[in-house]
């Protein structure tokens, strides 16, 4: 076989290598237990969103439907989980809920992923006045307490499943951003990065060529553990009160739980359920993020 025949060009081996990383990192994830449950706990649940309207009839969540139903039924045969204070099947709105809360917790991660990491790696190597000015919004940010400022902006903004995950995005990257900013400081004293400045790069292309790989491992890590966050927040302004009355999720079935009493009845079915589905979520992908920050950097798994 000739030498021309079995060359590489840079863009093959760019792809066999990012390949290779992929397959060491699920190497080493299938052998942490932590981190395996929790990926198999989002999988699970991930199915069961993508799944719901063959789980349930979406008519179900319709007040009219439990019109002829028992109002706070145990769970049966015919209702799984029971029924709510107005007869409508708690199941049902489990599921349906799953849909909503993911899709804010997702959505919100990626808006503050993008903005944290925008404002990190700009403020991380650019030096003067604009990377001062971001890092005073970024302090900002931290200082303000956010479940306030989500509030508010909910109330002015709207309370839609989409606008509650914007909000909850813009109240949350500031700390995406200081992580990623600390990386990149690090990570411009290198010599490679050097090298680029010295042969005449400019700052956008040492900043996506040479930065933006070295800082995208602990992103990744960085926001399966921003997730939890944005549900558990989607959750607690859904409680309060300040969620989309339109759509079902967690949050929206303990609000309706806690308003009808079905503590002080003993209800369980009622409230337990949410509960415990927001627990094992934001369980799940804090286990699967800490196993990513081991996998990623080898010192804190003692390496």
């Amino acid at each position: 076989m000739s030498i021309e025949a079995v060359q590489v060009s840079p863009r093959q081996m760019t792809w066999l290598r990012r390949r290779r990383a992929l397959l060491r990192v699920w190497r080493e994830l299938r052998h942490d237990r932590s981190g395996f449950t929790g990926l198999l706990l989002l999988v699970f649940f991930g199915v069961v969103a993508a799944a719901a309207p063959l789980i349930a009839d979406r008519s179900e969540l319709l007040a009219a439907a439990g019109r002829n139903n028992p109002d706070l039924a145990a769970p049966s045969a015919k209702f799984l989980l029971g029924t709510d204070d107005i007869g409508r099947s708690v199941l049902s709105q489990l599921v349906w809920g799953s849909r909503v809360s993911l899709f804010i917790g997702l959505l919100a991660t990626v808006v503050a992923v993008v903005i944290g990491s925008t404002v990190g790696l700009i403020s991380g190597y650019v030096k003067g006045r604009v990377g001062s000015l971001l890092l005073a919004i970024d302090d900002f940010f931290l200082v303000v307490p956010f479940l306030p400022l989500a509030i508010v902006l909910a109330v002015i903004l709207g309370r839609s499943p989409v606008t509650l995950a914007l909000v909850i995005g813009f109240t949350s990257w500031a700390g995406s951003a200081r992580l990623v900013r600390a990386q990149v400081l690090s990570l411009s004293e290198r010599g490679y990065v050097e090298r680029a400045r010295a042969l005449g790069a400019n700052s956008r292309h040492v900043i996506l060529r040479h930065v933006l790989p070295g800082v995208a491992p602990l992103i990744i890590a960085n926001a399966t553990l921003i997730v939890p966050g944005a549900i558990l927040t989607e959750s607690t302004l859904s409680f309060l009160g300040f969620g989309d009355r339109l759509s079902p999720s967690w949050g929206k079935l303990l609000d309706g739980a806690q308003s009808s009493g079905s503590i002080t009845l003993n209800a369980w079915w009622y409230y337990l359920p949410p509960g415990i589905c927001i627990i094992t979520v934001v369980l799940a992908f804090t286990l699967f993020g800490r196993a990513l920050e081991r996998i990623f950097d080898p010192r804190l798994a003692g390496r």
